[in-house]
């Protein structure tokens, strides 16, 4: 079943302007983290005179019996909806190189097969390369060790086919550095903070919302083992859980929130879109995650443009968010009543102090995608040997 276009937007780019193209394994209308920062980078660099085109799958892991268009203009961007075969961690799409010839530069999004075959076949295209990392593929401790080899081995050799590697955060460009040391840079992702901008509820409730894929690396068992925990000091708490099925099915999620006793206290809400997400972010106050991994922390700054107050589980990517926004509350999830006690302290934080929502909603503005894309095109600029130059954009 084919799934029918989205209302869309042509703004067209000179004809003369660089054309970027942009691959990524999943694009709109799936739902994610990487989805949203490719979406809005795409449009951010139309807006400032680019062409774009983004090549990705023709259809979303979480519904792959669902074909979707083949091409569509969404906001000015091209996107081109390509065949794969294979698993939904590595898929096999060959017919991405028909999408590449005339591109003035290509940008990949992930470490997965088009990182590998790009970077293998780049003489079928031609044009320089960029890639961002996007916490690379060890979201997971599943098959460390064949990760550790295949990244000191394929991802190594791949790698310096990149003209540069864009590592989302520090914890990323360290690793990246160990097998690109020269063109590793640190381009921390920009995000929407005018989607959820001021939503959260105005006075402080005892309710959280809890955002992401049902993946085994956001440790939604941890999640619902210290929602039990905080249930049983006071039943007032409810959580909501957003998000599509990954690694757990709905089937497992439920299961797990049953087996926690937690049925009158958690509410799942599958695939929800904007306005279910903007509906259960006005009736909460603070925002959860026990994620054991993260490339960047991006749902969780969303979080924050909406006035919801973080408490984070204490990864790298988290750690290094917390260290430059001193409300951010980091927890130990693995310790249940240890993170319900968190949970507390940031609730009493917020109810105490009634500048501290707008306090969290402003620390977002240094994420603002005008500044994320002009990072980009300067490295664009430098990986083209700047004949990737935007008519908007002129160097200084």
């Amino acid at each position: 079943m084919i799934i029918g276009a989205r209302k869309s937007v042509q703004v067209p780019a000179p004809p003369a302007a660089p054309l970027i193209v942009q691959v990524v394994r999943q694009y709109p209308p799936a739902q994610g983290g990487l989805e949203d920062v490719v979406s809005n980078l795409s449009r951010a660099l139309c807006a400032r005179g680019f062409r774009v085109r983004v090549v990705t799958l023709d259809r979303v892991f979480s519904n792959p019996v669902r074909q979707l268009v083949a091409f569509e203009v969404i906001d000015g961007v091209e996107v081109v909806r390509i065949p794969y075969h294979g698993s939904s961690r590595y898929p096999l799409a060959l017919s991405v190189f028909r999408h590449l010839t005339d591109a003035d530069l290509v940008h990949v999004h992930g470490v997965d097969f088009f990182f590998d075959a790009l970077a293998l076949g780049r003489f079928m295209h031609g044009a320089p390369m960029v890639a961002t990392t996007h916490g690379g593929f060890f979201h997971t401790r599943k098959y460390a060790r064949i990760k550790k080899i295949w990244f000191q081995t394929l991802t190594r050799l791949s790698a310096s086919a990149y003209a540069a590697i864009a590592c989302c955060s520090a914890s990323d460009l360290a690793l990246f550095r160990t097998i690109q040391p020269k063109h590793s840079v640190l381009v921390e992702n920009g995000v929407d903070t005018e989607k959820f901008a001021n939503l959260s509820s105005r006075t402080p409730v005892k309710r959280m919302i809890t955002i992401g894929r049902f993946s085994e690396n956001k440790r939604l068992d941890r999640m619902l083992e210290m929602m039990a925990a905080l249930v049983a000091h006071d039943p007032e708490w409810r959580l909501d859980i957003a998000g599509s099925p990954s690694d757990l099915s709905v089937s497992d999620v439920n299961a797990l929130i049953d087996k926690n006793g937690l049925r009158q206290h958690v509410s799942l809400h599958v695939s929800a879109d904007n306005d279910t997400l903007k509906h259960l972010i006005s009736q909460s106050s603070l925002f959860a995650s026990a994620s054991a991994y993260e490339g960047f922390g991006l749902v969780a700054v969303e979080a924050m443009s909406a006035g919801l107050l973080p408490v984070l589980n204490q990864n790298d990517a988290y750690a290094a968010l917390a260290a430059k926004h001193k409300d951010i509350h980091l927890a130990d999830f693995a310790n249940p009543q240890a993170s319900a006690d968190d949970i507390l302290r940031a609730y009493d934080a917020l109810s105490n102090n009634a500048n501290l929502r707008l306090d969290v909603q402003t620390a977002t503005q240094s994420y603002s995608w005008e500044r994320v894309a002009q990072r980009y095109i300067e490295l664009y600029r430098k990986a083209s040997g700047e004949r990737v130059v935007s008519p908007v954009y002129q160097p200084q």
